[in-house]
This record gives structure tokens, sequence and C-alpha cells, in this order.
């Protein structure tokens, strides 16, 4: 995305959040792609048969942005990374229906956390078990927390992560790095 896109993105969001109806129809056409981009990333560390598609996610976690009522985004980054959470939120709610209607569950679905983001990664993680870490790790760390939501689940990289976060690019890889061997060490 260009500078002046970027800037025209946290224009539109201001505008948004501050009522006017007609900065969002300008506003999704802007951010669709970016959406389906995360969207795209979380759902290569499903399972292969998942039934959730890439723009059923963007369609559903953008209904819940148009919800927010009186958000106050602070920019494009924040946006992302509001969109990334609700997008975490959906697929583990899915994962849950899916599990309950299996009686008992459904067979364990598996992602890896040590390469997050590189093409073609096998997965080797539990999505539930890994929603319930992050729960945990949000109580004593949610910095940490918001490091692997953004990084692992939104396919933010580094700088973005620090941009959405307002930290410093050091302190996300410190996170990055401290947060994911808690969550092997918890997991295994």
């Amino acid at each position: 995305m260009s500078l002046s896109s970027s800037e025209n993105v946290t224009q539109l969001l201001v505008k948004w959040g501050e009522g006017d109806s007609a900065a969002l129809e300008k506003l999704m056409p802007l951010v669709y792609s970016e959406l389906r981009r995360l969207a795209r990333n979380y759902l290569r560390r499903e399972r292969q048969n998942h039934t959730l598609q890439p723009t059923a996610l963007v369609n559903e976690a953008y209904l819940k942005l148009i919800d927010q009522k009186n958000a106050r985004w602070q920019n494009r980054a924040h946006f992302y990374g509001v969109a990334a959470q609700m997008m975490r939120r959906i697929l583990v709610d899915h994962a849950r229906q899916n599990k309950a209607a299996k009686r008992g569950g459904s067979e364990r679905q598996r992602l890896s956390i040590t390469s997050a983001g590189e093409a073609g990664e096998k997965p080797d993680l539990d999505l539930l078990a890994l929603h319930e870490a992050l729960e945990e790790l949000k109580t004593f760390d949610p910095q940490q927390e918001r490091v692997i939501e953004l990084k692992f689940f939104g396919g933010l990289s580094i700088e973005e992560t620090a941009e959405v976060m307002g930290v410093g690019h050091a302190t996300v890889e410190r996170d990055w790095k401290m947060a994911r061997a808690w969550l092997r060490r918890k997991l295994d």
C-alpha cells in the first residue's frame, strides 16, 4: 500500500469513527485486499478441509467491524490489528462449534508457531490449545500475547506489529521470541 493510500485509509477510518457512513463505503475497497491477505494467512494454517474460505472469513470480520460503534481508529495498522483479532475469534468459535458438533471433537487442529507466515509450513499445534495458552499468557504478559496474535494470526511483520502496538522493533522481536518459547513449553 502506498503512503498516500495509507494516509487516505487513516483519514477514512477517522471519518468513519466519527460516524460518516460514506467514509466506510470508500474505505472498504481500499482495505479489502489486505483483509483477504490476513484471512489467507489465518486459513493457510488451518486444516485442509476447513469449511471457511478467506472470503467468508473476511465477510464475517467485516460484519463485526462495521458493528464497532464509536471506534476511535488510530491508523490503518490499528484497524488491521483489530481485524486480525476478530478473525482469530471467528476461527476459534468455528473450531469450538466443529468440535461440539462432533461430540467430543473432530481430529485435533494442528498449527505451527515456530515459523509463522512461511509458505508451505506444516501444521503441528492445536488451534484451541493455542487459544487457551494465549489466554493464559495474556493474564501475565498481555503484550507478548498481542505480539503472537498480530504476527502469527494476523500475518503482520515485525515492523507492522511494532506500529500497531506503538512499541519499538526490538521490543516486538524480543516479545516474539519469548512468547514462542513459552508457548512451545506450554503446548508440549
